[in-house]
């Protein structure tokens, strides 16, 4: 099953002409899920060629403008084709009002349902085949959280040589063992699935932190994520500056993706005061803690792939 994100804008604070603002779309086979949608969102799914259209759920971490203000825009695109699916939409307080204000005030032409649903975290906040999205408490100048999408252990391999070696007949009774159920061979013997089935596989995890100062319990909350996206909008020389406005330095979100096991760390949410070629100064400080650190630049793409 394939899962991919893709980084829709980097950008913290005001969108710059080369970079937009924060917005990733996470796509897990068929389902479609936004997390924020900065100014300029609209942009990157159209250069993406995605099919927006489809976009099952959008998670918001706060209401800040420079997360929210691509919202509207998404809304009314998706009335332009036919839909008849709802858009389910997750947030912090207040994230309701400003959808319901947006549609009134800009008399939207809405042709499908909208669900709103302001949570409290920590919580479930959605759950599909296979997978859930959880959110959990951040520490920003207002209500913000942030969200793991982690899929169920799947089941082990089915080892065809072994069922037939003990008089399994291939059909219905194979996938019966694939499910976890134990069966009657053609000799009136029970199989159990751990004959024939390998150990669960883990699943994968997805993780998306912005807008918070450093706090220790992230780690363990994204921890083991094939890919952490994370803020790292400050350098070190601004440490007081991330302190006072409560956002990280990217040494400190180096610090969560290394205390968290994460297989792949991709800093977002840069401060509009350093330019594409300042970005490697973030890097450089946050490879010092974590040398895997990636800056993620608008439009970039990266696949999740199974471990095993």
């Amino acid at each position: 099953m394939n899962m991919e994100a893709f980084v829709l804008g980097c950008g913290g604070m005001m969108p710059l002409p080369y970079r937009h603002l924060t917005s990733v779309l996470l796509r897990r086979d068929g389902d479609l899920f936004l997390f924020d949608g900065g100014e300029g969102t609209q942009v990157s799914l159209k250069r993406l060629n995605l099919k927006w259209k489809k976009i099952n759920a959008i998670f918001v971490s706060h209401t800040h403008a420079d997360h929210v203000t691509g919202l509207p825009g998404i809304l009314m695109l998706s009335a332009q084709v036919d839909r008849t699916e709802p858009l389910y939409i997750f947030g912090p307080p207040k994230i309701a009002e400003y959808i319901e204000t947006s549609r009134k005030v800009l008399d939207m032409y809405i042709n499908y349902p909208i669900v709103v649903k302001e949570i409290t975290a920590p919580c479930v906040v959605y759950e599909g085949d296979g997978f859930y999205v959880r959110a959990f408490p951040l520490e920003h100048t207002k209500v913000c959280v942030g969200y793991t999408l982690e899929e169920l252990d799947r089941p082990g391999e089915f080892n065809p040589e072994a069922a037939e070696a003990l008089k399994i007949p291939k059909g219905p009774l194979w996938g019966k063992l694939q499910k976890g159920e134990s069966v009657i061979n053609s000799e009136g013997v029970e199989i159990k699935p751990q004959q024939v089935v390998g150990k669960a596989r883990s699943g994968r995890k997805f993780s998306f932190v912005t807008d918070t100062m450093y706090l220790p319990s992230i780690a363990k909350e994204v921890k083991g994520s094939d890919l952490l996206i994370c803020e790292g909008m400050f350098a070190d020389d601004c440490a007081d500056q991330a302190r006072e406005k409560k956002h990280m330095t990217s040494r400190q979100s180096a610090v969560i993706a290394r205390d968290s096991g994460s297989k792949k760390m991709a800093l977002i949410h840069y401060s509009p005061r350093y330019t594409d070629k300042d970005l490697e100064l973030l890097a450089s400080q946050a490879r010092e803690v974590y040398p895997g650190t990636i800056l993620t630049k608008d439009r970039m793409h990266f696949e999740i792939p199974y471990e095993d």
